[in-house]
């Protein structure tokens, strides 16, 4: 009896530390930051599922192979990133019912997310197998280089297997945090990511299965924890549990969630084809004039470190975006529109604070190349390795603050129901960085880019993401100023949408 008042305390501790935050009262950047935060250690520890396959293939994988999982970024970001950005625009549709009360609204969202989300999934799974080789071509990774090809086509094949588990986990965190509760995700993503922790280390050790052991570990401790989080959804908000008329397909529905859910589904698959542009210019460092790497790929392996350190500061960042577009969709639900004013001016602020953190932090972690030990064993560390991760680290720290304002501005224009800017953001970004990828370093070498290219002509290639960034927020600009920051005209009930928009929703 003892024991169960035990349990029932903690639990009941959990229920409170997991309490839906009501986005549309208190002060913005208080209520923001308090939403954030559980979001940012999320979106650290999802980083770290990525940092558990670098770092474990680091010290137990060859160069080559390691080279082989560091290409498959851009390959996996493709088709992951059309997912992730397909629930996060469905998760507005969620978050403006919890605005308005409509708690019925929000079950019929999520039945709607259940059919979309194993549709777009089934879709995304044949795709990404079909087109792993040709992918691979694109970016220089070929059979003519077969131990890199190997462990690249072994690690993307079982992570596009496993599409359904991370659509399952963005749909379900989607559904919670728009519901307010941006804790619950960050639980089970803690049981889960030490869980994968385990499994690489026993599938890579011991077991010694390489690449594809990687794979599956980050997989198998995302489908646990999709499963996991669901059943305890249900059982902590009784009122999300479906109804028999929740589970009618409403075709309005659905046109109503893909309205917002493919917009920026496209937006992050269009900035991931510019990221194949940019890999594959990097690993034409490592080509020498006969066609054969370079031993122990240092241009790969330097830039694959420093991304992975990148990405790793821009979790905050990422975090904070999806707090804007929570809170943005919550206050246009309830129309408190000065409210969406004042949040995103404060979150621009607290962004400015991060990217500050992160320009020290990582530039700090330069010094030596101290980061490339993080992922990297000592054998595959170099002068070169580090010379190319860091040329990549100064050139994007440095405008750090403008990805910053990318992620707020284009979380707070979807929010408000702008996808047309926020999808054309993504094209901006896009050509940006395949234009400057393409001609910039040619340009600056005066000659096709191999292994003999001078590191002018590197940094030209690392120019393609602060160039890229500087494009999309010139184009999220517009409606930030015309519709988020613009005064309220007197008499005016909806100061963010013109009469053409409203009939619109």
């Amino acid at each position: 009896m003892e024991n169960s008042s035990h349990k029932k305390t903690l639990f009941q501790k959990l229920a409170e530390w997991a309490k839906p935050v009501d986005l549309t009262v208190g002060k913005p950047w208080r209520v923001i930051i308090k939403y954030s935060v559980p979001i940012m250690l999320s979106y650290f520890l999802q980083q770290i599922y990525v940092l558990t396959d670098a770092i474990i293939c680091g010290q137990v994988l060859s160069a080559e192979q390691v080279a082989g999982v560091n290409d498959t970024f851009p390959l996996t970001f493709i088709f992951l990133q059309f997912a992730f950005g397909c629930t996060a625009g469905f998760s507005v549709i969620t978050a403006r019912k919890v605005g308005t009360n409509d708690i019925s609204g929000v079950r019929k969202s999520f039945m709607t997310q259940v059919y979309l989300s194993v549709l777009i999934s089934a879709v995304l799974t044949l795709a990404s197998t079909l087109l792993l080789t040709p992918m691979l071509r694109l970016i220089n990774v070929t059979s003519e280089n077969p131990e890199v090809y190997n462990a690249a086509y072994e690690y993307c094949f079982v992570i596009f297997i496993g599409i359904f588990a991370q659509m399952g986990y963005n749909f379900i965190c989607g559904i919670l945090r728009a519901y307010g509760d941006s804790v619950t995700p960050l639980v089970f993503l803690v049981i889960s990511t030490l869980l994968n922790v385990g499994l690489d280390i026993l599938f890579l050790v011991p077991l010694g299965m390489g690449p594809i052991g990687a794979a599956i570990a980050t997989v198998l401790a995302q489908l646990i924890s999709v499963a996991a989080c669901c059943v305890y959804m249900f059982a902590r908000y009784k009122e999300l549990r479906p109804a028999r008329d929740d589970c009618a397909f409403r075709l309005h529905d659905i046109l109503e969630h893909l309205k917002h859910g493919l917009p920026l589904g496209f937006q992050f698959s269009i900035l991931a084809f510019g990221i194949i542009v940019m890999q594959g210019a990097v690993v034409s460092f490592d080509i020498m004039k006969s066609g054969i790497m370079v031993a122990g790929t240092p241009a790969q392996n330097g830039f694959g470190a420093a991304s992975k350190l990148l990405n790793f500061l821009m979790s905050l960042f990422q975090g904070l975006s999806s707090a804007i577009l929570g809170y943005n969709a919550q206050n246009y639900g309830k129309g408190e529109y000065e409210r969406i004013r004042k949040g995103t001016a404060q979150t621009l602020v607290i962004m400015l604070v991060i990217a500050a953190f992160c320009m020290a932090s990582g530039m700090l972690l330069t010094i030596g190349g101290a980061y490339q030990y993080i992922f990297l064993s000592a054998d595959k560390i170099s002068p070169s390795s580090v010379m190319y991760g860091n040329a990549y680290l100064f050139t994007t720290l440095i405008p750090f603050s403008v990805l910053g304002y990318l992620h707020v501005m284009r979380s707070a224009d979807q929010g408000i129901g702008k996808v047309g800017y926020v999808l054309g953001a993504g094209i901006a970004e896009l050509a940006a960085r395949v234009l400057i990828c393409a001609f910039l370093p040619a340009a600056i070498n005066g000659a096709a880019i191999d292994s003999t290219a001078s590191l002018a002509a590197y940094v030209a290639v690392c120019m393609g993401d602060p160039g890229a960034w500087l494009a999309a927020c010139v184009v999220l600009t517009v409606p930030a100023v015309k519709y988020i920051f613009k005064k309220f005209a007197p008499g005016c009930k909806n100061p963010l949408l013109n009469d053409r928009d409203i009939k619109g929703f």
